[in-house]
């Protein structure tokens, strides 16, 4: 008789002392859990093997990955993620992982023994399954540079058509801005673009460096509509390819360039302006003062940057940043977050003036349900170029970010910082009006005659205003 998926409910809601907020599908046909409730599908052994040998996230997204474990038709993936998400912070199973660490309690006792039990007859114990081969198990001391190389190319090199398809024509890789005049995706890439280069205060002339360029979308945006100068770094070596043929195929080769490169190997400042935009949080916290301190130094003295960053909500004093094992894993290795206060201290350190922080939390959220609608609408086509074991990341990863930004588990902060000039100048126009806005008539510091010389600089800016921006076409 078909049992295992009562036997393995029953056993874990006993050692739970409450009700599972998902139904369970066994690979022997039986059911078990809360009628309408989201449904979980255990294709195989398996996929218990690999929650036996890694209990806890780390082995539910091996067995999703592999394909071991999947969720029911009419499961919604943001409904099952979202009722995960609340079921590992109820206070019972937080007490029940401190109680299974100590077994102090005999009721603790007979409830494990039984789970064990069920797992036995249902065939769980066996050797542990290979790790997907999507799995990214990086090499050598962390943040040194051939490592960092390894993992950008873990998450950026799994080919550019692949990305086209999630991100849409734009191929930008981080939040858009959703504004009333938008319509569509593009259309919110395409303002967060010009709010960038906005928020820096672009002219014709003006040297741009942005770091960590992607397939080269700001810079090009800054050179057509902005006639800057820019160079873009990376070192994905496919980004890099892409975003070289996208410079050319826009004849802006002579304005535009993008190398393969570390951001601690870039060599010709000053700039004018700096961008950062979804890299930051590649840097590390042991790596932070030197990315930021190397970023003032490229700097001129009257330059804004502009460090588009996510961050995860402050730790409860005396708690460890603990990251999750899936995204480090197989998403971002290595990757950090830090709260944003954390960030702009260490602009600050670093010799910054913070002048502005906006929370673009929401903006994300929508970006990434997008993404995983684009995903979706080309799934058969994801899986012929990168497998459906890296399909299955993405959309997994994607969806998950999207429910963390609407909850407020995670944000994301444009910062802009300056680099002063020696007697304290910002070349700031006097209101955040007016430098957002790009306003020619922007009054120009008390300190102006100073200003001028110190910002003239190989950039070419001869003003400290923002000046008359050109039309967006």
């Amino acid at each position: 008789m078909a049992q295992i998926a009562q036997q393995l409910v029953g056993s874990l809601e006993g050692l739970l002392g409450t009700r599972l907020p998902f139904r369970v599908r066994a690979w022997d046909g039986s059911t078990a859990g809360p009628a309408g409730a989201p449904q979980l599908v255990l294709r195989n052994r398996r996929a218990l093997r690999r929650l036996v040998w890694s209990p806890g996230e780390l082995g539910l997204v091996r067995a999703y990955v592999s394909g071991d474990l999947d969720f029911g038709p009419d499961t919604g993936l943001y409904e099952v993620l979202a009722e995960f998400a609340h079921f590992v912070e109820r206070p019972e199973v937080r007490e029940l992982q401190l109680g299974v660490a100590e077994l102090a309690d005999p009721g603790t006792r007979r409830a494990v023994r039984a789970l064990l039990a069920a797992a036995v007859r249902a065939g769980a114990f066996g050797p542990q399954p290979p790790a997907p081969p999507e799995e990214a198990r990086p090499a050598g001391r962390v943040h040194s540079r051939g490592r960092d190389r390894a993992v950008i190319s873990h998450h950026y090199d799994v080919g550019n058509d692949f990305y086209r398809l999630v991100l849409g024509s734009s191929l930008v890789y981080s939040c858009a801005y959703w504004t009333p005049e938008g319509k569509s995706l593009e259309d919110a890439q395409e303002a967060k673009l010009d709010l960038i280069c906005r928020k820096l205060g672009l002219k014709p002339g003006m040297r741009l460096l942005d770091v960590g360029c992607g397939w080269g979308s700001l810079v090009l945006h800054a050179a057509r509509h902005y006639g800057v100068h820019a160079v873009g770094v990376s070192i994905s070596a496919e980004q890099v390819a892409l975003a070289t043929q996208r410079v050319a195929d826009a004849g802006l080769s002579d304005r535009v360039e993008i190398r393969l490169q570390d951001y601690r190997e870039i060599p010709d400042g000053p700039y004018d302006a700096i961008s950062s935009v979804g890299m930051a949080e590649h840097v590390g916290s042991e790596q932070y003062r030197t990315y930021a301190t190397g970023l003032y130094g490229l700097l001129r003295p009257g330059g804004r940057l502009l460090n588009h960053q996510i961050a995860r909500r402050p730790s409860k004093p005396g708690e460890p940043y603990v990251t999750s094992p899936f995204i480090s894993r197989y998403v971002f290795p290595d990757g950090e977050l830090a709260p944003v206060g954390s960030t702009v201290s260490l602009l600050e350190e670093a010799g910054f003036e913070v002048r502005d922080v906006e929370s673009l939390r929401e903006h994300y959220a929508l970006t990434l349900r997008d993404w995983v609608s684009n995903l979706e609408a080309h799934w058969s086509e994801a899986v012929g170029l990168v497998g459906v074991g890296r399909a299955r990341v993405w959309r997994l990863y994607m969806a998950a970010s999207a429910l963390a930004f609407e909850e407020n588990r995670i944000g994301v902060n444009q910062v802009l910082a300056v680099r002063t000039t020696p007697a304290g100048g910002s070349a700031l126009p006097p209101t955040r009006d007016q430098w957002l806005a790009g306003a020619s008539e922007a009054a120009e510091p008390a300190n102006t005659p100073e200003l001028r010389v110190a910002i003239g600089g190989p950039g070419g800016a001869a003003d400290p205003d923002l000046g008359d921006r050109p039309g967006v076409r």
